[in-house]
């Protein structure tokens, strides 16, 4: 699940229980332990391409 900030950032969600707080060291949600797949990581790391992009756009 990718939510997008009042930046406009992207930010990747759980898909299980919604929430935004990721362990990083152990690749796996903070509420309830749900491990982050690598085609979330894709679909984020996409977002994060299209973000810069639109950021980097003229105008």
């Amino acid at each position: 699940m990718i939510f997008y900030n009042p930046a406009g950032a992207p930010e990747l969600g759980c898909e299980h229980c919604g929430c935004r707080w990721y362990d990083r060291m152990n690749n796996a949600c903070y509420e309830c332990g749900a491990e982050v797949t690598p085609q979330m990581l894709a679909e984020y790391e996409q977002a994060l391409k299209d973000f810069l992009a639109r950021q980097q756009a003229p105008g």
